[in-house]
């Protein structure tokens, strides 16, 4: 199984912009072949910056969800809100889920 997690910064004053845009990508992804869990978390200590945690059952079914049309159409729509890359990491599931 496979999981990452992203650290997304906005601008300022544009956080609940980026989390419904994210939110919205959870909706689209979570019926997908493959997720299991597509999670978007607001830091409770810095204003600007989102989190997100997805596990897949294998990294192939996460890189198809990327090259869906509606996938792409909001990643496009959150890019100019970013106020820096996006952080994160690749993670091997080892626990029961």
């Amino acid at each position: 199984m496979y999981a990452m997690t992203g650290t997304l910064s906005a601008q300022p004053g544009k956080r609940a912009i980026l989390s419904d845009i994210l939110i919205r990508a959870s909706a689209l992804v979570q019926p997908m072949p493959g997720c299991r869990a597509y999670i978007v978390l607001e830091d409770v200590k810095d204003e600007n910056n989102v989190a997100v945690f997805e596990m897949w059952d294998a990294k192939e079914a996460h890189d198809a969800s990327l090259k869906d049309p509606q996938v792409r159409a909001l990643i496009a729509e959150a890019l100019p809100i970013l106020a820096n890359p996006p952080a994160g990491g690749e993670f091997r599931v080892v626990s029961p889920v």
